[in-house]
């Protein structure tokens, strides 16, 4: 295989109601069947409308940004200090949500296209329909990466052309099958043409030739296969962010076992309930044995008798390690809620007052 990266000069500014196709057609009348068009998210957001009025510059200017940037999120995934790494409604992990404030007049905010996967074939159709041109077309934008520095382009939408090539089940030169090889082709391909559009250089958009022998019209899934399924989603939060949310389910689910000690209808209905949101193989033990008890009272001075939940295995037989263990990963969750400022019956009870469970992690 041989690829060629060209850029696509001459399109100039972009504003909204452009007719991109025509743009992009008139640019590059070298175009061919089988060309991959990477086109930079911003002109189509340009020309769908995707723009908002905000003060030039002072406080209101940022008050307005994170008005916007509420907008645009669906949730929040990690905040330090400004930056907010949020995920769109699209499912895309971004720093503040795609908004972008280079290459457009001071006083907008360009917002990522609706839909990029729409657009992607949108733009598609309309190249073949009045141009006779057979294309892939990507929609490419900048995004960060968890754990390297450095920005790369990455694919927001696609049509012509698949977004993930799937070598499971071939067999590699040693003889061995690929169980897991899913390479997300597009992309790659959207970091190859950003190597030739630039960022000050007014290229929008750049054609990779030779990597397609022919498009693939059956493109219905876009990009969105490449966002994570949220259930196999091992990082969804920052570090901040996650402990912050264990220590609150934590003290949710201990506030959830009811002020009876005995009824351990309620504890399993609270276990239920947390379970899918817990550490894969965790195993939840009710423990009520009198030795345990014992060793809760004394590890715990001042917390009364009375069922305990425990997650994870319960020692058996039980042994004074298992027991030592268990009080000082609860003192230490019990300091945790209190820095936090989390109420929750783990927190240390008033001196007479009872308290309704004990919970380890």
């Amino acid at each position: 295989m041989r690829l060629e990266i060209l850029p696509v000069l001459g399109i100039g500014h972009v504003t909204e109601g452009d007719d991109l196709p025509a743009v992009i057609a008139t640019a590059a009348p070298w175009l061919r069947n089988g060309d991959v068009l990477v086109v930079t998210s911003k002109i189509v957001s340009k020309a769908e409308g995707r723009l908002v009025d905000v003060p030039a510059d002072g406080p209101e200017r940022l008050v307005a940004r994170d008005e916007i940037l509420a907008g645009e999120t669906a949730r929040v995934v990690a905040s330090r200090g400004p930056t907010r790494i949020v995920q769109t409604h699209h499912g895309f992990v971004m720093a503040s949500a795609g908004i972008d404030a280079s290459n457009v007049d001071k006083t907008r905010l360009v917002l990522l296209p609706v839909d990029p996967d729409a657009s992607a074939r949108a733009l598609r159709e309309a190249l073949r329909e009045r141009y006779d041109l057979d294309v892939a077309v990507i929609i490419s934008d900048t995004m960060g990466r968890p754990w390297r520095n450095g920005l790369t382009d990455v694919a927001l939408g696609v049509a012509g052309m698949p977004a993930i090539r799937d070598h499971r089940g071939e067999v590699d030169p040693y003889g061995n099958e690929l169980q897991l090889t899913q390479m997300a082709v597009v992309d790659e391909l959207a970091g190859a043409g950003e190597l030739i559009k630039g960022k000050c250089d007014q290229v929008p958009v750049a054609v990779v030739r030779g990597y397609l022998s022919a498009t693939d019209p059956d493109d219905a899934a876009g990009a969105r296969v490449l966002v994570r399924d949220a259930a196999q989603d091992l990082f969804s939060l920052g570090t901040a962010e996650a402990r912050a949310a264990g220590l609150a389910d934590a003290a949710a689910l201990t506030d959830a076992l009811g002020s009876t000690p005995a009824d351990l209808g309620a504890v399993r209905r609270a276990i239920d309930a947390i379970a899918d949101v817990v550490a894969p193989g965790t195993v939840f033990t009710l423990v009520d044995e009198a030795e345990v008890r014992a060793g809760l009272v004394a590890e715990m001075p001042g917390w009364p008798e009375g069922a305990a939940l425990v997650l994870g295995e319960a020692p058996t037989p039980v042994e004074p390690l298992g027991l030592v263990r268990f009080g000082a990963d609860l003192h230490r969750l019990r300091v945790a809620l209190a820095a936090e400022g989390v109420q929750s019956t783990l927190l240390p009870p008033p001196p007479g007052s009872p308290a309704s469970a004990a919970l380890a992690l």
